[in-house]
């Protein structure tokens, strides 16, 4: 006979401020990793060395080179920020990221619809029943 279950516990959900995990499943950032690299570049231009940084400060984890370049080469594409090589000081130059008026807008727009869209998931998934 198979041991009982234990009841169901909710996960407890962070309070602002609360240091989080950085060891988060690979998807949940890959579904929200563009939306916080523009909210870095809100706060005006950077480089991608500090813009990984700054997401690994604010607790998303390490987000490697080889995921953040291109996912910045799409955004360039897509006129959302601007790129442009600066010399560095006494060392290689850097190409700085930032928003254009188009990435401002995305970022206002997707930020609404991103706080939408984790209320209504923390909703159903904290939830006691699932609605039929």
């Amino acid at each position: 006979m198979p041991a009982p279950r234990p009841a169901a516990v909710a996960a407890p959900v962070a309070a602002p401020g609360d240091a989080p995990a950085a060891d988060w499943p690979g998807e949940w950032l890959r579904g929200v990793l563009t939306l916080c690299v523009l909210r870095v570049l809100a706060d005006g231009a950077t480089y991608g060395y500090d813009i990984a940084q700054r997401l690994d400060a604010a607790g998303l984890g390490e987000v490697k080179g080889g995921t953040l370049y291109p996912l910045l080469g799409r955004l360039h594409t897509a006129g959302l920020v601007r790129e442009e090589w600066r010399p560095g000081e006494g060392g290689p130059g850097r190409k700085y990221y930032e928003l254009t008026d188009d990435g401002r807008e995305r970022l206002r727009r997707d930020a609404a619809e991103w706080a939408r869209f984790a209320d209504l998931t923390r909703t159903f998934v904290t939830g006691t029943e699932v609605p039929r």
